[in-house]
């Protein structure tokens, strides 16, 4: 299944298709995509669509949302794919490296992404997000951890490189700008994705393809990352979790370096979940 919000920012309206093309309006089942109602809203939309429950929805002409709400929390893997840590002077880390961002940063995927007040390094960072629908706590293998996924959908960990490295020597500043993580157009039940290493990613600026690669070349595979995460935190249902980025972000390129402007357009693809267009704006 494939799972959108759509509507005005804070109204938005589930949806859900089978990959048909079809659209069917998901709200009398599930009242939204959020923490919490997504442990339980495959089995209860899979019921609902073999009685014929819902009503079919033409979604055209509407915004589409992040397909989740207010994640309870959006946990970061920095440096997973080597020729990324390469570019960025980083060593091969031997353990996921880990960061947070708040559900506030989150946005839809064809909204605005503002330039923060004061920036000179804003970036780009396409990801696989694992959005989590069962709880992982202590898990034994990696093999749990992907059993733990509800789906997959397309961010873009969006970064103020400045405020990252030179601000007080935490990443989290350079991370929690407003709108710093498009995600979407949709939610992908896991049982659609086959094999989430096999998955290619890309992401062009102006037309420009800045990075392409496969998930295949991360360091840490997505239920590796669970497995890992699971004993530092408890992930609940809602949970987005970013996996890493390739190489080819503005802040790898020798000077000058490429970092995104007023008027620029961010386009984003992973093979399966579709991807997005933000267009950068001034805060």
């Amino acid at each position: 299944m494939r799972l959108r919000r759509v509507g005005e920012t804070g109204a938005e309206r589930p949806i859900v298709s089978t990959g048909d093309g079809r659209w069917f309006d998901a709200s009398a089942v599930v009242p939204d995509y959020n923490p919490a109602t997504l442990g339980d809203a495959q089995r209860l939309l899979s019921d609902a669509l073999r009685a014929g429950r819902l009503p079919e929805f033409d979604p055209a002409g509407l915004r589409v949302g992040a397909p989740v709400a207010r994640p309870g929390k959006i946990v970061c893997i920095g440096v997973n794919y080597l020729a990324h840590a390469q570019e960025t002077q980083h060593e091969e880390p031997a353990e996921p490296v880990m960061f947070l961002k708040t559900s506030a940063t989150i946005v839809g995927p064809y909204d605005e992404v503002l330039i923060p007040r004061g920036s000179s390094a804003t970036d780009y960072e396409v990801e696989l997000a694992a959005v989590i629908g069962s709880t992982a706590r202590y898990l034994d293998d990696a093999k749990q951890g992907l059993a733990c996924v509800a789906g997959y959908t397309v961010s873009d960990d969006v970064s103020e490189r400045d405020f990252q490295m030179n601000r007080g020597g935490t990443w989290d500043k350079g991370k929690n700008c407003e709108t710093f993580n498009p995600l979407g157009p949709e939610l992908v039940t896991a049982d659609e994705i086959p094999d989430p290493q096999l998955l290619d990613i890309r992401l062009s600026v102006n037309g420009e393809i800045r990075q392409k690669a496969s998930t295949a070349q991360m360091i840490f595979g997505v239920g590796e990352i669970i497995r890992y995460l699971s004993h530092f935190m408890v992930l609940e249902p809602g949970d987005v979790v970013n996996t890493g980025t390739p190489a080819g972000v503005a802040f790898g390129y020798p000077d000058p370096k490429p970092y995104l402007r007023r008027g620029d357009v961010i386009e984003t693809y992973i093979d399966l979940l579709g991807g997005h267009r933000s267009l950068l704006e001034e805060a």
